[in-house]
């Protein structure tokens, strides 16, 4: 089996996302890609999560095309891949449709920083894309991960400290510079951000976000040259 390492990783990673409780039925997928080989492996579309192996996983190349793999990949693919290649340091994506988070893309609005949680993984708002326009559907899938980047290159947007984004009227998109667990990390942290936020705003409907400078400090605090959160990998 042809990229044993990348396609088991992958499969765990799906699996892992059912058990977190972020998708119900086959509402989700995960993929990871090998830079230096160019190949991404993916979730086979509709394929539920229980019955996934590290065999049944697809492997395409940056184009789509299939090089390893007798199912179809997940019909969100092109998405994952647009976002391969526009953001070259990403690693994993993962896509759900993760109950808080998908109600925030579909009402169009963001999910501000109100907390240190939030803070904690995401520097700032969480964006909400435009919806597709209608000439834009017959690429639907591709065209979304276009949008998502259209958002972040429009509002000059770091895709590395900001690794999520909700898709306007259909839901979240999260990605790692890291193995595909990661991405499963941050979409987990998304759907517990937007719950909160969800809350916050039901008990205060004019809440203001966190200050800035509690933000930087608190997002600081665990990224970046200067982080001080967990042990030193000695």
């Amino acid at each position: 089996m042809k990229h044993e390492r990348l396609r088991e990783q992958v499969c765990e990673a799906n699996k892992r996302l059912a058990e977190s409780g972020l998708v119900v039925l086959t509402w989700g997928n995960v993929s990871g890609i090998d830079r230096a080989g160019g190949a991404v492996a993916i979730k086979p579309s509709g394929v539920e999560y229980d019955k996934l192996s590290a065999r049944s996983i697809v492997v395409v190349d940056l184009d789509g095309c299939v090089i390893d793999g007798n199912r179809r990949p997940s019909v969100d693919l092109p998405t994952h891949l647009e976002l391969y290649k526009a953001f070259p340091d990403v690693c994993s994506v993962a896509h759900t449709h993760s109950k808080y988070a998908t109600m925030f893309a579909q009402a169009g609005m963001p999910i501000h920083c109100f907390g240190t949680t939030h803070a904690d993984y995401f520097y700032g708002s969480i964006p909400v894309t435009r919806v597709i326009a209608p000439e834009e559907t017959d690429e639907y899938e591709a065209n979304i991960g276009r949008v998502i980047v259209e958002h972040f290159r429009a509002h000059k947007l770091d895709y590395k400290s900001m690794a999520a984004c909700l898709a306007g009227g259909h839901g979240p998109f999260v990605w790692a510079c890291g193995a595909p667990q990661k991405a499963v990390e941050n979409a987990f942290v998304l759907e517990q951000v937007a719950e909160i936020a969800f809350g916050t705003l039901s008990l205060s409907a004019a809440q203001a976000p966190l200050a800035a400078h509690m933000q930087e400090l608190h997002y600081l605090r665990k990224h970046g040259p200067k982080a001080r959160y967990g042990q030193d990998c000695t």
